[in-house]
């Protein structure tokens, strides 16, 4: 059986920024992703897997889980990319790879055919396909996904606002297939990455929709997600109280009736914060 991944920070780093990549231990996010795909010109993609190969193969960052986004399936570099990733897990330099542009299943189980037993896969539901099959790609068993929201306004033809209600239903979406699959769901970007405020609201809302982590551009952002999607100690204590409640058949906390739906919720709470129920 595959362990949990519900990792609260995935942070995005070029593959060719060695620098960068030397300074993810500073935030300590829970998973980092050297990236091949957008974050790499196409005239450089070669260049960077041999400098992604290299940075991991020197030191592992400094972050829970290390994983590398390959290219698109069906461009010119994923088989490339693939089986370099194939390579750094086996020799524990990496434990994964995200998968962009995830819209067929079959890419999912082609990408952990050729990966070693073990490795984990993050799929990227960023396309007007991949969320409109968003459940049946959810089913198929990524250990966690993301929702790109830039591609997939620029795939739907739309504009990207501020106020992010061109995304609601894809993003709502992605994150109830996600939950409804036992898969962990990280939200889309803020490229606003000097807006702390502005991130921090925006992870809000991604946890009030379900979602358990937050895709990051920028070490700061790490900070902030970490602080949004790990409950206080005022909630874990309340979901103790609502719990132990629950348990003596009484219904009441803080003036509020408990029943069956708050417990979920009280015990989702305490999953988020590493405690078992």
């Amino acid at each position: 059986m595959r362990t949990p991944f519900s990792p609260r920070s995935l942070l995005f780093v070029p593959a060719t920024r060695p620098d960068m990549v030397a300074k993810v231990e500073r935030v300590r996010p829970d998973a980092v992703v050297l990236d091949l795909e957008d974050a790499v010109a196409p005239g450089e993609k070669d260049t960077a897997r041999e400098t992604a190969a290299e940075t991991l193969s020197a030191a592992r960052p400094g972050a829970g889980t290390v994983l590398v986004r390959v290219n698109t399936p069906g461009t010119r570099w994923h088989d490339d990319d693939v089986r370099a990733v194939a390579d750094l897990v086996a020799a524990g330099h990496a434990d994964g790879a995200v998968l962009p542009k995830y819209e067929d299943a079959g890419q999912l189980s082609s990408l952990r055919a050729a990966l070693p037993d073990g490795a984990r896969v993050v799929g990227g539901l960023e396309s007007g396909l991949g969320v409109a099959d968003a459940r049946q790609l959810l089913a198929a068993g990524p250990d966690a996904a993301y929702f790109g929201a830039e591609d997939y306004v620029a795939d739907v033809g739309g504009r990207r606002t501020v106020a992010g209600t061109e995304v609601l239903y894809a993003r709502s979406r992605v994150c109830l297939y996600a939950a409804l699959a036992g898969v962990a769901s990280l939200d889309q970007v803020v490229t606003a990455v000097r807006d702390a405020d502005g991130f921090r609201a925006d992870a809000e809302q991604g946890l009030s929709l379900g979602f358990r982590g937050k895709v990051c551009l920028h070490p700061a952002q790490v900070t902030v997600a970490h602080e949004v999607f790990t409950p206080t100690a005022q909630e874990v204590e309340h979901a103790h109280r609502v719990l132990a409640a629950g348990e003596a058949g009484v219904g009441v906390v803080d003036g509020e009736m408990v029943d069956a739906v708050h417990l979920t919720l009280a015990r989702s709470v305490l999953t988020r914060a590493g405690e078992t129920t």
